[in-house]
């Protein structure tokens, strides 16, 4: 396993004109303006993701495989998060990573809420969305950005709190990312890793590894995604909150 070593805060000194220009030469983009409970967010978005991946495709090499922006999607799941994030009391002395953050969205209402924050990713496009979002929404003095590949990075610290949403789709991931988890979370009584996953996905033998070293909760909530026009069709997720704490804690600085 590498360990991973920063040379400084990604996108340090470059404006927010610099790194939209930066996202334009890839993607149409705009911004959406994505609400969870009182507070409102700008979000950077790629405009139209059916035709994007309809270009994609017509361009594809038949030796290459299509790879999906999973990144750039705002999942039903992460504004459940947010939701939850938003409970968490505010204190500058927190430190929280975000894993898996695609555009950020968890890791951005935390930041909101007045945590500071560092939102991970291993997919480049999503931390340039990620430090635009933070830029737009004047967060860059709680959150920043960094590269991190929680299946394969050891880091140099420990946190306070861990988030993330939709890490679980791959089992080949799971091992190394309960090791992940154990080693730079934070061994206090008031430490904790934030969980969220679709309903539908299983995800056993992860808790399984996982419950060797935490205490786990669960808790199912239910989000109604609003459609621009009301319609039944409006589709209702279910998704699940896993609160991990360690069962290990120890009094000293780590």
């Amino acid at each position: 396993m590498k360990s991973h070593l920063s040379s400084g805060p990604l996108f340090a000194g470059i404006a927010l004109n610099e790194l939209l220009d930066q996202a334009e030469s890839k993607y149409q983009v705009r911004f959406e303006t994505v609400k969870v409970g009182e507070t409102a967010l700008d979000i950077l978005q790629i405009a139209n993701m059916d035709a994007y991946l309809e270009q994609m495709a017509a361009e594809l090499d038949a030796a290459n495989t299509l790879e999906l922006p999973f990144w750039a999607k705002i999942w039903p799941t992460s504004i459940l998060l947010s939701y939850f994030v938003q409970r968490i009391r505010a204190d500058k002395a927190l430190h929280l990573l975000e894993i898996g953050g695609g555009i950020g969205l968890c890791g951005l209402f935390a930041a909101k809420q007045g945590l500071r924050t560092t939102i991970s990713d291993i997919n480049e496009d999503a931390l340039l969305f990620t430090q635009i979002n933070i830029l737009k929404n004047d967060l860059q003095g709680l959150a920043d950005v960094s590269r991190i590949d929680f299946t394969r990075d050891r880091l140099s610290r420990r946190y306070d709190m861990i988030l993330g949403s939709e890490v679980l789709y791959q089992n080949a991931a799971y091992r190394p990312l309960s090791k992940f988890l154990r080693r730079h979370l934070r061994s206090r009584k008031d430490s904790e890793i934030l969980l969220a996953k679709s309903y539908h996905l299983k995800a056993k033998q992860f808790f399984k590894e996982a419950e060797k070293e935490f205490i786990i909760q669960e808790r199912v909530l239910g989000y109604k995604e609003q459609q621009e026009s009301a319609s039944p069709e409006n589709e209702r997720h279910l998704s699940q909150i896993y609160r991990l704490r360690p069962k290990k804690i120890s009094n000293q600085e780590e």
